[in-house]
């Protein structure tokens, strides 16, 4: 198989789809590998590297798209990208369809074979490729949010950690997930007053096992949501539901009771955003401000700290790129069914019932549209 790595153009986006020993294990399986010349340089992977371990340099996006069987990249398609899809190619990459109607239909009229790497799913629930930018976002989201909250950036003026005699600031995480419990982990470093709120039972009997007495865990039901909020410095929105828009969980309401100065990190953004006023950033313009409360919905944080990042997300890309790769994407998604959770779209068709239902699509199984 042809495998195409192209040069991420979504704003302030540094990572790449694949790393130097990832061609080198296709390579060795017997595949060609394009990388667009570039396409590393976000993260300091160079040109060289990857020649040196095999794959073949090309100029250009169009030469690469049309080369290509299957197409490796971070996130989704961007518009300047939807004419150089075809039908049949394989897209293998992060795609957050269920909030996004636009790049659904691009998707859809190219008939591209998209598999989204957030929505591959273990047995147990677990969703391997995003468990590692969940960790990094979680971890961002406290220090970013403490960030914001310095006076100079039109916060508060609170310390998380506090101060001997002063009170220590309140974090409210709604969602006890990767990025939840990621998030709490930080925060509780700081010292902040760390409330986690969620509505898996089971889900808060764990955290209260890891944490103790050092935060406080919550159902979560509007009413617990709105006194977590109101009384918060820092509000994170950690929310998932596989595949689907996250629920709008903090409304308009409780954001006129917060605290002027406060911030609220929103890490649902790529699925929509937990916060009713929550609307896309970027790394260039990251925050804007509603009712005196300043949001940050930047909708790839581990972009930033691209390195890591890419290195952490290859981990976890390659063996299911491998895997398509050998097999071709019906075998492959026939012989896995965690892989056949990762099919969103195939040959026109919405194969991922959370997209199907959310943007109004009919549902098609993945085997019957492959």
């Amino acid at each position: 198989m042809i495998i195409g790595v192209p040069k991420e153009i979504k704003a302030e986006e540094y990572r790449v789809g694949l790393i130097p020993a990832g061609v080198r294990a296709l390579v060795a399986s017997g595949h060609r590998v394009l990388i667009q010349t570039g396409a590393g340089d976000g993260c300091l992977l160079r040109d060289e590297e990857y020649a040196q371990a095999g794959a073949e340099i090309v100029a250009g996006p169009t030469e690469l798209y049309a080369r290509a069987e299957m197409i490796i990249k971070v996130k989704e398609p961007q518009p300047p990208e939807y004419g150089l899809l075809r039908r049949g190619q394989i897209l293998y990459a992060y795609l957050h369809l269920a909030p996004a109607p636009e790049l659904t239909t691009a998707l859809l009229e190219a008939g591209v074979i998209g598999l989204a790497f957030e929505t591959i799913q273990l047995e147990d629930g677990s969703l391997p490729l995003l468990t590692p930018m969940s960790e990094v976002a979680g971890r961002m989201a406290v220090t970013v949010g403490a960030n914001y909250l310095a006076k100079t950036h039109g916060g508060r003026g609170v310390l998380l950690g506090g101060v001997p005699g002063v009170a220590r600031g309140k974090v409210a995480i709604l969602g006890g997930g990767v990025v939840g419990m990621a998030a709490a982990k930080i925060a509780v470093g700081l010292g902040a007053e760390v409330t986690v709120l969620d509505v898996d039972q089971q889900r808060l009997f764990y955290l209260d096992d890891i944490f103790g007495s050092r935060i406080t865990t919550l159902m979560s039901n509007q009413d617990n949501i709105y006194n977590a909020v109101v009384r918060a410095h820092l509000v994170i929105g950690a929310v998932l539901i596989t595949g689907a828009k996250a629920p709008r969980l903090v409304t308009r309401e409780m954001i006129r009771a917060m605290k002027p100065g406060s911030v609220i990190v929103d890490v649902s953004v790529d699925q929509g955003g937990c916060v009713e006023t929550t609307r896309p950033t970027t790394h260039a313009q990251p925050t804007f401000v509603v009712d005196e409360v300043i949001h940050y919905c930047v909708s790839n944080m581990p972009s930033v700290v691209s390195r890591t990042s890419t290195f952490a997300l290859a981990n976890v890309t390659l063996p299911y790129a491998l895997k398509i790769a050998d097999q071709g994407p019906a075998r492959a998604v026939k012989l896995d069914p965690s892989l056949a959770k990762g099919l969103n779209v195939a040959f026109g068709r919405v194969t991922y019932p959370n997209v199907a239902a959310d943007l109004g699509y009919e549902y098609t199984s993945p085997l019957e549209a492959l």
